[in-house]
C-alpha cells in the first residue's frame, strides 16, 4: 500500500533572502505567487533541501546562506501514514548538521529516501538539451530509491577514478597500484552503471504513457540507455588496463560510468537538436512524473511534488493537460508563478488548494 507524505509546518531562516518564514501548506495543492525576486524558488529549494539535504540550484550549497548571517535552517514537521517526524537541516560557513526527531541518520543516502522530494525548474531543461552528466544525475536520483547502495557505488568508483588518475600522472602507466585501483573502478563502476540501466528502464516504461496524457498526440518518444562503458566487471577492468596511455595523455577516464548516457529521441530525432523549447518543456515535465512514479514505486510513497514556474512557455492546451495531471496526481504539490490567472483550477474541492502571496521572502 502507497503511504502519503505531507508537509504539514515548515520554518526556513536565513536562506536566501528569506529571513524567517514559518507556514503551514495544505495538504492538497500549495501556489506561491508573487512578482520575479521575491523567493518563491526559494521557498521550493528549501522544501527541497530539508527532504535531501542539497539544492536543486546552487553548485555550492554555502550560496544558500542568506547574505549577512552566519547559519541557516530549515526545520519540517512531516507526517507519513499518520505518523509525524521532524527534519533539520543546518548549514554554516564550516558546518552542517543533519536530523531526523533531534538523531544523526545512519547515512545521508538514508536520510535523502525518507521523505522523496521531486523538483521541476526551468534549469532542468537541460536534462534533455545540456551535458549527459544531467541525465546520469537522473538516473542516479531514482537509482537511489531502488537501492540505497547506488550511491556508495558512485563514490567508491568516483575516489578511485581520482587516486588513478594521481597515480598515472605521478608514476606512470607501469605503476603497480594501478591494478587495484582499476580493479576497485570496476567493480563500483559496473555496478553503478547496471543500476542506472534498471533505473533507465523503469523511467522508460513510465513515461510512454505519461507522453501520451501530456503531449501532443501525433508526438512520439523513445529512449534508451545508453553505457559509457561496461555492464561486466571483468570487460571495465580490462578495458581500464588497455586505456592507461591515452587516460594519461587526455587526464581523465574515457571509458566507464562517468560517460553513461540516456537517448531520448522525439519522432525519432534528437531531442536536443530537433525539439522546440515548449515541447522540451512538455517532455522534461513528463519525465519528471515519470521519475515521480517511479519513485512512488520504489520508496511506496507518494513524492512531494515541488513546479516551478510550470506554466510559463507552454500554450493553453498543454497547461491544460498539467493540470489534470495535477488533479489526478495523490502526491501534496507545491507550485509557484507570477500568473495566478493561468493557474486555475476549478475542478478542486474546497481547502484542497491553498494560495500563498510571497513579497521580500515573507508571506503577504
Amino acid at each position: 500500500m502507497t503511504s502519503r507524505i505531507v508537509f504539514e509546518r515548515v520554518r526556513v531562516g536565513d536562506f536566501r533572502n528569506i529571513v524567517a518564514l514559518d507556514f503551514e501548506p495544505s495538504p492538497g495543492i500549495n501556489v506561491i505567487t508573487g512578482d520575479n525576486g521575491q523567493g518563491k524558488t526559494s521557498v521550493l529549494e528549501a522544501l527541497y533541501f530539508v527532504a535531501t539535504t542539497r539544492s536543486f540550484r546552487a553548485e555550492r550549497p554555502r550560496e544558500m546562506l542568506r547574505e549577512g548571517a552566519e547559519m541557516l535552517s530549515v526545520r519540517a514537521r512531516i507526517v507519513e501514514s499518520s505518523i509525524a517526524r521532524e527534519q533539520r537541516v543546518t548549514l554554516g560557513a564550516r558546518t552542517r548538521s543533519v536530523q531526523i526527531d533531534g538523531k544523526k541518520p545512519e547515512t545521508l543516502g538514508r536520510y535523502a529516501t525518507r521523505t522523496p522530494v521531486v523538483v521541476f525548474h526551468p534549469g532542468d531543461l537541460t536534462i534533455l538539451t545540456g551535458a549527459a552528466s544531467e541525465r546520469r544525475t537522473l538516473l542516479d536520483r531514482v537509482a537511489l530509491f531502488m537501492g540505497p547502495e547506488s550511491a556508495d557505488h558512485r563514490q567508491r568508483y568516483t575516489r578511485a577514478a581520482r587516486a588513478r588518475k594521481t597515480v598515472l600522472e605521478e608514476r606512470g602507466t607501469m605503476a603497480p597500484d594501478l591494478s587495484p585501483l582499476e580493479q576497485l573502478m570496476a567493480l563500483h563502476g559496473s555496478a553503478l552503471s547496471r543500476a542506472r540501466l534498471a533505473a533507465a528502464e523503469r523511467l522508460i516504461d513510465a513515461l510512454g504513457p505519461l507522453v501520451g496524457e501530456m503531449a501532443a498526440p501525433d508526438i512520439s518518444v523513445t529512449a534508451h540507455f545508453v553505457p559509457g562503458g561496461s555492464l561486466d566487471r571483468g570487460e571495465l577492468e580490462a578495458e581500464l588496463g588497455r586505456r592507461r596511455d591515452q587516460d594519461l595523455r587526455q587526464r581523465s577516464v574515457g571509458y566507464g560510468p562517468q560517460r553513461d548516457d540516456l537517448d531520448v529521441r522525439l519522432n525519432g530525432r534528437s531531442v536536443r537538436r530537433h525539439a522546440s523549447q515548449g515541447q522540451q518543456r512538455i517532455l522534461t515535465l513528463a519525465l519528471k512524473a515519470a521519475e515521480l512514479a517511479c519513485v512512488r514505486e520504489a520508496r511506496g510513497a507518494e513524492p512531494v511534488l515541488l513546479l516551478d514556474d510550470v506554466s510559463s512557455e507552454l500554450d493553453p492546451a498543454r497547461t491544460g493537460a498539467v493540470f489534470e495531471f495535477l488533479h489526478g496526481t495523490s502526491s501534496q504539490v507545491f507550485v509557484t508563478t507570477t500568473r495566478p490567472e493561468l493557474f486555475a483550477t476549478p475542478r478542486l474541492t474546497s481547502g484542497a488548494r491553498v494560495d500563498f502571496r510571497l513579497v521580500a521572502g515573507a508571506f503577504a
